[in-house]
């Protein structure tokens, strides 16, 4: 198997504010370090679990920069929108800050056919040298790309390298991974399913629970690497409960993981509207969950 372009265990990292509301870049470098030190080899920036879209263009910009120059592992910028030219704009200029790559996910709200997917996906690619993870996130977006689409696209564009796959098609992610081989790095983009991605040739996860568990999902993937399906098993049940906790209907990601992060005693703040503030029952259930992970490491 050919070397990973961005790593095995990608955390989609929060975006840490401040009391007043604005972008807290210290607290930000400090998360992006803790993230690595936990098991991370690679992270995403202003993806959904960053809430890229409460962020502006400037504001990314600089936290892109930011988590770039802090840690030594590849950055993913999270670049795009349901506007293919501003898109296309924005990750023209994200070479500058530093980061590796780029995540482009599906545009929002548009509901585009897999032929508008393709254009806008491929204007992306073509607008930057860097590599490119696609993204997506049908529950999020209300598309999925197509297994055919992934497949053209990869043929079409050397520089897409990745899918964070967050469908929950496996069948549809087995084909592109059995057709595309090494040419395309397979990310499960949901943590319960990781041990199923990982049986279909995933590279590894993009996580949200690697905030606080990552040393259990970097043994998760090094255990099927080594062919090591009890130990990843165990593993798996193991993060049972920060599965369940990380997004739920009340308090959807990444209202937990903030919560997480602020047991973890990380000063990330709420989220903007329109998903935060949140009352403190998130910030005990968090406290519960990584004193149980903690108990369980022995």
């Amino acid at each position: 198997m050919a070397s990973p372009t961005f790593g095995t265990v990608l955390t989609a990292m929060v975006t840490p504010f401040s009391d007043d509301g604005a972008v807290d870049l210290d607290t930000a470098a400090a998360v992006a370090r803790h993230l690595v030190d936990s098991g991370s080899d690679g992270i995403v920036v202003a993806g959904s679990t960053g809430e890229g879209t409460a962020l502006s263009d400037d504001e990314k910009m600089n936290l892109f920069a930011c988590v770039a120059a802090a840690v030594n592992v590849p950055v993913l910028a999270g670049s795009t929108s349901s506007d293919t030219a501003r898109s296309v704009a924005l990750t023209r200029r994200v070479v500058e800050t530093g980061v590796a790559g780029v995540l482009a996910t599906t545009p929002a709200y548009a509901r585009p056919s897999q032929a508008g997917l393709a254009g806008h996906l491929g204007a992306v690619a073509e607008s930057t040298p860097l590599p490119v993870m696609l993204y997506d996130i049908p529950s999020r977006t209300g598309r999925k790309i197509a297994a055919a689409t992934t497949i053209e696209l990869v043929r079409r564009y050397a520089n897409i390298r990745a899918l964070k796959d967050a469908s929950g098609d496996l069948p549809g992610a087995a084909h592109v991974k059995a057709v595309l081989g090494d040419d395309l790095d397979l990310y499960s983009g949901d943590d319960s399913l990781l041990l199923s991605f990982l049986a279909i040739g995933a590279t590894g996860i993009v996580s949200v629970a690697a905030h606080w568990a990552g040393p259990e999902f970097a043994s998760i993937v090094a255990s099927v690497a080594k062919g090591d399906w009890v130990t990843a098993r165990e593993l798996n049940e193991r993060l049972a409960h920060s599965c369940a906790f990380e997004s739920t209907e009340s308090a959807p990601n990444p209202i937990p993981a903030k919560a997480a992060m602020r047991s973890l005693g990380f000063a990330v703040g709420q989220c903007r509207l329109p998903l935060g503030p949140i009352g403190s029952d998130v910030d005990a259930q968090a406290a519960s969950v990584i004193g149980e992970l903690r108990a369980a490491r022995g």
